[in-house]
């Protein structure tokens, strides 16, 4: 397989946050392997900033460590670690004061670049703080952008508050919504299969699709962020972005050409499609989950402790207002501590008109194109075929996979992550993979009512077994239209 790997213009890149989780599992290790790829540029400069007090050399020992832990050792020669480390710098930095910001802007100006990205891997609650902060230590330039992670508000309301706030720093064209699912290589392949194959688009609607699932499954808890998940549960967590997003890139119209601006108009024409859920409806078509102890894991209460009323698990039918959808559910679902790990996008299609085949042989299945996001990217269909051997007709189905890792020459690990190809996007200048604000108040225009249905009904979570398929008020969702959900595997 021929890969063309295009390096990007000299940059300097500041993480705040520069010491924490992401920036250890996910941001350094991601830039390592397109510094290994040849990505980078010699003079591209990497700072870690942080309120701990550490030195340069403390910090590239911690950045080390963080490789050993995260990136393949096959890929950890002494030579792209020494080179690696050589780009990064560190300064201590609080955004509660403005203290060490100075300092960063001195060492920056030493030999400053054009394109300066600041990554703010830091808690929501201090986006607008930090912003301002930038500005006033005269960091904010001309080539300036920052990244900003999720939630992206509690609301619509405080989503707003922190735009404005972000917003009044930094123009819109450099403000970078990351949503990691979107980097994903499957959910581009989604946009390539569909929009680059005469054979899906002419399928790709109401007279050919049953329904839609989109699933994200997970085996862990909280993971020690009981106080925080209170707060905001897996609606806000996992539906209003992630869950949103999938289903936009699944269900918008072509855009006009591959590039952020078509791109962005389409899938907010399919959040202002959505048919709005109150608190009428909120019955009918969501369900809350709860993980409850089983087999010796502890349940979400036993791990929160008192006044756990958030939902672990939410499922949603959804409806999408236009001519393209108009009668096909999407029907997406999330939640923590099911039985395996397993995220997926997966177009069913109508049944075949007319059975050709004898009872005997058996029914035709429906068709199925899956999308799978994780653990093992790949692309499936799921046809029926003719069971092999003598005996007459028997029909069965049969899976056509193509697997990123084995079908495309790809080894163990050669597939990019998805911070990879996000955060030189980021450098690139290219958002077309990020979130517009008028999405993100869409997304929110559509999950707040939800929300709000659920407390005035006074809908609590549904209690399901840890380790399990979830809440059995979700497999009723579809039941009762004669449904099901694809098995969690």
């Amino acid at each position: 397989m021929t890969k063309r790997t295009i390096p990007v213009a000299p940059f300097d890149l500041v993480i705040f946050g520069g010491t924490g989780d992401l920036a250890r599992r996910k941001l350094l290790p991601a830039l390592f392997r397109r510094d290994l790829a040849g990505q980078l540029p010699p003079d591209a400069r990497i700072f870690g900033a942080a309120r701990r007090d550490i030195s340069g050399d403390e910090y590239r020992l911690l950045a080390d460590q963080a490789l050993l832990e995260f990136v393949p050792v096959g890929e950890l020669s002494a030579a792209a670690v020494a080179r690696f480390l050589a780009r990064l710098d560190y300064r201590a930095v609080d955004f509660a004061t403005g203290a060490g910001l100075p300092a960063l802007a001195d060492a920056i100006a030493v030999s400053p670049r054009d394109i300066r990205a600041f990554y703010l891997a830091v808690a929501p609650d201090q986006f607008a703080r930090a912003c301002t902060q930038l500005a006033q230590a005269g960091l904010v330039a001309p080539g300036s952008r920052v990244v900003v992670e999720k939630p992206f508000g509690h609301d619509r309301a405080s989503a707003a508050a922190l735009a404005d706030a972000v917003g009044a720093v930094f123009d819109e064209r450099a403000i970078y919504r990351i949503d990691h699912y979107l980097g994903k290589e499957t959910v581009q392949n989604l946009m390539a299969l569909r929009f680059a194959n005469e054979i899906f688009e002419p399928l790709w609607n109401a007279r050919h699709v049953d329904h839609v699932q989109i699933t994200v499954a997970e085996t862990i808890g909280v993971e020690g962020r009981g106080a925080y998940y209170e707060q905001v549960g897996a609606t806000r967590d996992m539906v209003q972005n992630h869950l949103l997003q999938l289903l936009c890139l699944t269900a918008m119209e072509p855009p006009v050409a591959f590039e952020a601006a078509s791109v962005h108009d389409e899938k907010l024409k399919v959040l202002r499609s959505l048919r709005p859920i109150g608190a009428a409806d909120v019955a009918a078509c969501t369900v809350r989950g709860q993980y409850r102890a089983h087999n010796g894991v502890p349940g979400y209460a036993d791990e929160v402790g008192g006044g756990a009323h958030a939902e672990t698990f939410v499922a949603v039918q959804a409806q999408i207002l236009n001519g393209r959808w108009s009668g096909v559910p999407f029907f997406l679902r999330t939640g923590k501590r099911l039985r395996a790990r397993m995220s997926e996008i997966a177009l069913v299609f109508r049944p075949a008109s007319f059975h050709v085949f004898a009872p005997n042989a058996g029914p035709a299945p429906s068709n199925v194109l899956r999308f799978r996001l994780q653990p093992d990217e790949a692309v499936q269909q799921v046809i029926t075929i003719k069971d092999p051997g003598p005996g007459g007709m028997r029909l069965r189905q049969a899976v056509l996979d193509l697997s990123f890792s084995s079908d495309l020459g790809l080894g163990d690990g050669e597939l990019p992550d998805a911070y990879e190809r996000l955060v030189l996007d980021v450098v690139r200048g290219d958002q077309t993979l990020f979130m517009r604000r008028d999405e993100v108040d869409a997304a929110w225009k559509w999950v707040d009512p939800i929300i709000e249905g659920w407390a005035e009904r006074g809908l609590m979570p549904e209690l399901y077994d840890a380790g399990g398929r979830g809440p059995d008020g979700a497999m009723r969702l579809l039941h009762r239209e004669g449904r099901a959900w694809r098995d969690i595997v």
